[in-house]
C-alpha cells in the first residue's frame, strides 16, 4: 500500500459533480489537492474551504484545460505551490448530445477539445514531475459510452473511446518508469449530467442495468483511490464501475 500523506494531485473538472468526490476521497487520505474548474469557481471555493475545515490542503485553479496553453497554467501553478505533482486525474468533460445528422462542428470540436485534447495537453505539461515520484499516478475519467456507444452521442464516444487507446499506449511508454496510466469507466451516475435525463428515461435506463440503480460519484472517487494507494502492478487497466451494465 503506498502512503498518499503530503502527495500532490491535480483534478481537472474537479470542482463539482465525480470530479468533486474524487477530490474529497483523496483529501481525506492525506493528498494535497489541485482543484481545476473553468467556470464554477463557486463551487470549487467552496469545496477546498470544506476541505480546509477538516484538516486538508488544497487549491483551486481556474483554467480551462481544452487548450495547451491554460493546461501549462494549470500545472505550473500546482508545482509552485507545492513543488512537486505525484497524481493526475483526467476528469474534465462535457456534452453536447445531437443525433449525427444534427451534430454540428462546434458541437464536435468542443467535446473533443474539452474531453480529449484536454488529457494530452495535461499530461504532457506533468509527465516531467509525476515520472519524478516514487507513487506516479495517471487516472483517466473515460466512460462506458466509449466502450459501448450512446445514441446521439458520436462526439463523446469518441473522445471516451480515445481516452482509452490514449490510457494503454502511455501505460505501455511508463511501465519502466513506475508510473501507472489506468482508465474508469463510469456507468450512469448520480449527477447533474443525468439529473438532466427526463424521469421516463431514466427508468427505462435503470431497468437495464443489472444492479438496478445508479452509481454514486463517491463509488468513482473510491475507484480513484484504490488505483492510487494499491495499484503499483495496475497498469493499461479499465476499471469498469456501472452496476454491470457493459462487462
Amino acid at each position: 500500500m503506498v502512503k498518499l500523506e503530503g502527495k500532490v494531485a491535480v483534478i481537472t473538472g474537479g470542482g463539482k459533480g465525480i470530479g468533486a468526490a474524487i477530490t474529497r476521497e483523496l483529501a481525506r487520505n492525506g493528498v494535497k489537492v489541485v482543484v481545476n474548474y473553468n467556470k464554477s469557481r463557486e463551487a470549487a471555493d467552496q469545496l477546498i474551504a470544506e476541505i480546509k475545515e477538516n484538516g486538508g490542503e488544497g487549491i483551486a485553479v481556474q483554467a480551462d484545460v481544452s487548450t495547451q496553453e491554460e493546461a501549462n497554467k494549470l500545472i505550473a501553478a500546482a508545482v509552485e505551490q507545492y513543488g512537486r505533482l505525484d497524481i493526475l486525474v483526467n476528469n474534465a468533460g462535457i456534452t453536447r448530445d445531437r443525433t449525427f445528422k444534427k451534430l454540428s462542428n462546434e458541437d464536435w470540436n468542443e467535446v473533443i477539445n474539452v474531453n480529449l485534447n484536454s488529457v494530452y495537453y495535461t499530461t504532457a505539461a506533468a509527465l516531467p514531475y509525476i515520472t519524478e515520484s516514487d507513487a506516479g499516478r495517471i487516472i483517466n475519467i473515460s466512460s462506458i459510452i466509449g466502450q459501448a456507444g450512446g445514441f446521439g452521442q458520436t462526439n463523446y464516444s469518441a473522445a471516451k473511446a480515445g481516452m482509452i487507446g490514449f490510457t494503454k499506449s502511455l501505460a505501455l511508454e511508463l511501465a519502466k518508469t513506475g508510473v501507472t496510466v489506468n482508465a474508469i469507466c463510469p456507468g450512469f451516475i448520480e449527477t447533474d449530467m443525468l439529473a438532466e435525463v427526463p424521469d421516463n428515461i431514466r427508468e427505462q435506463i435503470k431497468a437495464k442495468i443489472p444492479a438496478r440503480r445508479f452509481g454514486h460519484a463517491d463509488e468513482i472517487a473510491r475507484g480513484v483511490l484504490y488505483l492510487c494507494q494499491d495499484g503499483e502492478y495496475i497498469t493499461g487497466q479499465q476499471l469498469n464501475i456501472n452496476g454491470g451494465l457493459y462487462m
